[in-house]
């Protein structure tokens, strides 16, 4: 098997791993035992040979934590099952710059990794890219993929209809954000976890009394206010543009009473110290030095979190523990979390390939259950085994990335449809059960909109402007720097940047998606 490692991609790319998205990812929908709830029964492609031996060129990228590596054995895996030999290259700096640089010189990889469905948009759109709806006749596989998971297919889809990257299931748990609270401090001190705002901050207030030196709430999404999308939901409004799906219409969420109601509890918990007062610059190892020296008790970041610091911590306190809290629910608001874990990525094909139609078959491969398997668990017998209907890793790997990085599973362009299964089976107990309780809590997820050349344009001037204006104005609020008795001009200064122009637009790249129709 080729596989080469290039510094940089320009004009020499001759045509020759979440961070996939999910509408409603479960752990077992597609099952932990011998393939339940799968798409198709096909083990491979029908129309796949794998003795018939196929060398595609690949333009991927690489994650710090889990660099690519030649040598994974899945790389061995794909050649197994398909017969196809992947030639890798990989960038030696960021994916967008190589994608940008690969395509300008109209000299691209057969197959192309992309971590958004906007790149893929708007390079399909320039003719870049080929249609994967072109081809789906001879994508047995994948069309019963889609009839299996429409939404996900429908947001996977063009301004123009077409389909310009390999949509993808499952691995998008991992994005999943949610409340966590030091259940053993609560329990020390005989405090309840708060199912209110008000209940919040009464619950804060009484940690700072008795932890003087703690800001009892922090995050490390300060940063362009991101930490306003965790509170939009739980009261009843959006971070930004947003579907009500109540009242069914698009708004903007930013320039709404409820909206203002979530700045007003963050600027008072700016004022009393409940939160850090560099909040808005807070790092990740600022934060996880607050949440480890018991500086900090309440935060909302990855699930994943709970065994990231119960782990490690619990060797010098036994009784450390990080737990899932239930949202608390704001004024005029519902105990939701944000829908964070949806994200589209994953290859396209170039449209200049003089191989499209085996690579699409190639590609269909992957939506079989026997890719489901394949590629999220790995090889029977090797790196896992079946005990009582239920799929289990023979080595003992220490945690998800342990085993990214031996074995190249679930690392870009090596999935689409993914068992998160797999990567729960290596997760704590506690962690596998705050899984299971938070789903109940999941906001509805934001229709994932596709815009034409002129929206795009629209989107990165005025919705660029209105963003900005957003960012700064909801810190200026928050800091005291602005007062709130100004909440009224603030909205009026949004509309005239073009907030009405955008929900248009949105409007209408909605309307495109519902009418949207799949041969």
């Amino acid at each position: 098997m080729s596989i080469v490692m290039t510094g940089a991609i320009a004009a020499g790319c001759s045509s020759g791993s979440g961070s996939g998205g999910s509408t409603s990812p479960k752990a077992g929908d597609s099952g932990s035992g011998a393939g339940s709830g799968s798409a198709s029964g096909s083990t491979t492609s029908k129309l796949l040979d794998p003795s018939k031996k196929l060398t595609f060129k690949m333009l991927d990228d690489s994650h710090p934590s889990w660099p690519y590596n030649k040598d994974w054995p899945v790389w061995k895996w794909i050649e197994e099952k398909t017969g196809v030999t992947l030639d890798v290259q990989v960038p030696s700096g960021k994916i967008e710059d190589s994608l940008s640089l690969a395509i300008a010189s109209g000299s691209m990889p057969d197959i192309m990794y992309s971590p958004s469905k906007s790149l893929a948009d708007k390079y399909g759109q320039q003719g870049a890219l080929a249609n994967i709806l072109d081809y789906v006749n001879d994508m047995p596989n994948f069309k019963k993929w889609m009839d299996k998971y429409p939404d996900d297919t429908k947001y996977s889809l063009s301004a123009d209809g077409k389909m310009y990257i390999f949509p993808n299931q499952g691995i998008a748990e991992t994005n999943r954000t949610t409340w966590l609270y030091r259940e053993d401090v609560f329990k020390k001190n005989g405090l309840k976890a708060p199912t209110t705002y008000d209940e919040l901050y009464t619950v804060l207030k009484k940690l700072k009394e008795l932890y003087p030196n703690s800001y009892p709430f922090s995050f490390r999404t300060g940063a362009q206010v991101k930490i306003m999308r965790t509170l939009a939901a739980e009261f009843g409004t959006g971070e930004e543009f947003y579907y009500d799906y109540d009242k069914k219409e698009w708004r903007y969420g930013a320039i709404e009473d409820n909206y203002k109601k979530a700045v007003e509890y963050m600027n008072k918990f700016y004022k009393e110290g409940l939160i850090p007062p560099d909040w808005l610059t807070v790092d990740a190892k600022q934060w996880q030095d607050l949440i480890s020296t018991n500086r900090s008790f309440i935060t909302n970041d990855y699930i994943g979190r709970i065994d990231f610091f119960n782990q490690p911590l619990r060797k010098d306190n036994k009784d450390f523990n990080l737990a899932f809290m239930p949202p608390p629910a704001g004024p005029g608001g519902k105990a939701l979390n944000a829908y964070t874990h949806f994200k589209v990525s994953g290859p396209m094909v170039a449209s200049t390939s003089k191989q499209i139609k085996d690579i699409m078959k190639f590609m269909d491969y992957f939506y079989s259950e026997d890719a489901l398997a394949s590629f999220s668990w790995g090889k029977e017998g090797t790196t896992y085994k079946v005990e009582n209907g239920k799929k289990k890793f023979i080595e003992n790997y220490t945690d998800v990335a342990d085993m990214r990085k031996k074995t190249g599973l679930s690392t870009y362009a090596t999935y689409t449809w993914f068992d998160y299964d797999a990567h729960l089976s290596l997760s704590s107990p506690e962690l596998q059960k705050a899984y299971t309780d938070a789903r109940p809590y999941d906001d509805k997820l934001k229709p994932e909109l596709a815009y034409n050349e002129k929206e795009m344009e629209l989107m990165a001037t005025a919705g660029e402007a209105i963003n900005k204006h957003r960012e700064e104005n909801i810190a200026k609020f928050i800091l005291g720097q602005r007062s709130l008795d100004e909440w009224g001009k603030y909205v009026d200064e949004a509309k005239k940047l073009g907030v009405d122009k955008v929900l248009e637009a949105d409007r209408a790249a909605f309307q495109r998606m519902s009418n949207a129709k799949i041969k």
